[in-house]
């Protein structure tokens, strides 16, 4: 049977549409949202609170405080990293597919990478991401100590080069040119004052600006991780 139409002396509302029911992640997302459409230092709880059109004071039922909130975030960005089981004979190469990864996740979320540095990462996935790569690793015949110091000194790296190109986008934005136009002015301004060094105190800057400013962000990074992963090697036990 069908309803009824409501008489035309009664007034009527428009339903409410029905708020989502507050979780932690729920609140890891629209923090991690907050962060990729306005960067880290744009996010607090009260902002998150306002997104959500809930109080503050109902957040702290699930996430402890800010400080925390930025741990999950960091986690839930590290979530999306895949990692293998060990294949020893083939370590280098499963280790810098992790790596590249890491930043490339990283990269993609503004400058998430700052929450890991001066700050050692232990939540679930930092955890579960450092074991594998310590596997790789170690089953690849790298000594445990220079694996562990290798370990620490990669995500440092991974995450370093992560947040700095978080500050060049940050940058270009504000500049208001289109990437390719900043890269050009900015870079290509550096390399015509690094030409222009006097060449008998820097004969090599001089001569090879082209290469110390050419090269792209990615580019850098490759080789420097390719770099890392020859040092380690060097230590793999033979025997």
């Amino acid at each position: 049977m069908e309803p009824l139409p409501a008489p035309p002396w009664r007034k009527t509302r428009p339903p409410k549409p029905v708020k989502p029911q507050l979780t932690q992640q729920l609140i890891v997302e629209t923090g991690l949202r907050i962060v990729d459409h306005e960067g880290l230092d744009a996010l607090s709880m009260r902002k998150v609170a306002q997104e959500l059109d809930t109080g503050p004071a109902s957040l702290y039922a699930h996430v402890a405080n800010k400080e925390e909130l930025l741990e999950l975030i960091y986690e839930r960005v590290l979530d999306d990293i895949e990692v293998p089981a060990p294949e020893p004979e083939r370590w280098a190469e499963q280790l810098r597919e992790v790596v590249l990864d890491m930043h490339t996740k990283l990269n993609s979320h503004a400058d998430v990478a700052r929450v890991s540095l001066a700050n050692v990462p232990l939540g679930a996935n930092s955890l579960r991401v450092g074991e594998a790569m310590l596997a790789i690793m170690i089953e690849g015949g790298v000594p445990p100590a220079i694996a562990a110091i290798a370990l620490d000194r990669i995500v440092m790296f991974v995450a370093a080069d992560a947040y700095e190109g978080s500050l060049y986008r940050t940058r270009q934005r504000d500049s208001g040119m289109d990437v390719e136009t900043f890269v050009a002015d900015s870079f290509g301004a550096i390399a015509d004052y690094v030409r222009s060094l006097p060449a008998d105190r820097f004969p090599y800057m001089a001569r090879y600006a082209d290469e110390l400013v050419g090269p792209g962000g990615e580019e850098r990074f490759e080789v420097g991780l390719d770099l890392m992963i020859t040092g380690l090697v060097a230590h793999v036990r033979t025997g």
